[in-house]
């Protein structure tokens, strides 16, 4: 399995992406180091098995959720900032 020790915190914002449509799995494994297959085995540890999949039928041949099928006219600045917590 993961071998990474994510907060309850991480792994709430790691569901809130991998759910995002616009948000590849290429982003997820930049910000948290994890592969496709590990960001799966995250979801389906943390989630209803009814939630999961779903989302499994949702992001099944999604172009949107793999960069390299994204099309180009979709790619936009992203704030580092973007959906982080200020204090």
């Amino acid at each position: 399995m993961i071998n990474k020790n994510f907060s309850e915190e991480e792994i709430s914002r790691i569901i809130e992406m991998a759910w995002e449509d616009r948000t590849p799995f290429e982003a997820i494994e930049k910000e948290y180091e994890l592969t496709n297959a590990e960001v799966i085995k995250l979801m389906r540890k943390h989630m209803k098995r009814s939630s999961f999949e779903m989302w499994r039928k949702r992001t099944q041949g999604r172009k949107t959720k793999h960069q390299k099928l994204f099309p180009r006219e979709y790619y936009r600045f992203v704030s580092p900032n973007q959906g982080k917590v200020r204090k």
